[in-house]
């Protein structure tokens, strides 16, 4: 008897930029990606915000000499989900957080650093786009550092 598999019913939405780290680099991130929040209907605040904070950092202390960082967005279900992947992965945020992860940690739902393959570490956020009913105000559930995701 075959059986049959349920399909998948929400779609995926994702766009992937692949950036100098230079603060041009960091500018053109922020740019282009509200531009594909536009496209796709999504609210552009906080988001911008958290995307030229996570690209600025990538710019400024994930830079590397020949090596890119890149952006990539995602929409999952009700979840906007932003990755900055650069190639420092011996800098990771500490404890004591500057002003741009502050920022971060107040604008997103959730946030944190995953370790890749070396040299690679992703700082991610998420973002409801939901309203959320329980509460006027946004605050992060910010990790300093998660293993690997599969």
């Amino acid at each position: 008897m075959k059986q049959n598999s349920p399909e998948l019913r929400t779609s995926v939405r994702h766009f992937s930029l692949q950036l100098s780290p230079t603060p041009r680099g960091a500018r053109l991130a922020r740019l282009l990606a509200t531009e594909q929040l536009r496209s796709w209907g999504l609210p552009l605040d906080p988001t911008q915000q958290v995307i030229a904070e996570l690209s600025n950092n990538a710019a400024t202390h994930g830079r590397a000499p020949g090596r890119d960082f890149r952006l990539l967005l995602y929409v999952v279900a009700g979840t906007l989900r932003i990755e900055v992947t650069d190639t420092r992965a011996d800098r990771l945020p500490t404890a004591r957080l500057g002003l741009g992860l502050l920022l971060v940690d107040a604008l997103a739902d959730r946030w944190g650093v995953t370790r890749g393959l070396p040299p690679r570490k992703t700082v991610w956020a998420e973002l409801d786009l939901a309203p959320k009913l329980e509460s006027a105000c946004s605050g992060g559930t910010g990790a300093l550092l998660q293993g690997p995701q599969g």
